[in-house]
């Protein structure tokens, strides 16, 4: 009888992501916001996702994704309940003549959502080329986040 010898793997998610791995993974956390236009909320926790599994592999796919999934969770999750919260006013008070004065801010907040497919759509192209992408209001602050800075 033989004895057979088995050498362990290598751990998997100690290995680095090569560049074209990066950009790709970059790329589809910045593209997951468009998986909330047929789910409504869950492309944040794509991005999320990602983000977990490849934070300790990429500082690139790291920042990105979660980049991805703070911008998600402010523009369909804070934004959803911003545009429900105008309809509401606006459709309770219509009785008194006031909310159909707030029917165009309802109707203009309702859009909020597509400034985050937007700004996620420009990410996904600037990551797949390789460059880096920043969100106005929350890179800066992952940036210092993931650095410790």
């Amino acid at each position: 009888m033989t004895e057979q010898t088995s050498t362990p793997l290598p751990a998997y998610e100690h290995t680095p992501l090569t560049p074209s791995e990066e950009r790709t993974w970059a790329m589809l956390s910045h593209l997951s916001v468009l998986v909330n236009l047929f789910t409504g909320f869950v492309g944040p926790i794509v991005a999320l996702v990602i983000y977990l599994v490849f934070r300790d592999r990429s500082r690139y796919v790291a920042y990105h994704s979660l980049q991805s999934f703070l911008n998600q969770l402010i523009w369909w999750v804070c934004g959803g309940t911003i545009i429900g919260l105008t309809w509401a006013a606006s459709l309770t008070l219509s009785v008194v003549l006031i909310g159909l004065c707030l029917l165009p801010f309802a109707c203009v907040f309702s859009f909020m959502p597509l400034i985050s497919v937007v700004q996620g759509m420009i990410g996904a192209v600037k990551t797949s080329q390789g460059q880096d992408y920043s969100y106005w209001w929350v890179g800066e602050w992952v940036r210092g986040t993931l650095t410790g800075e």
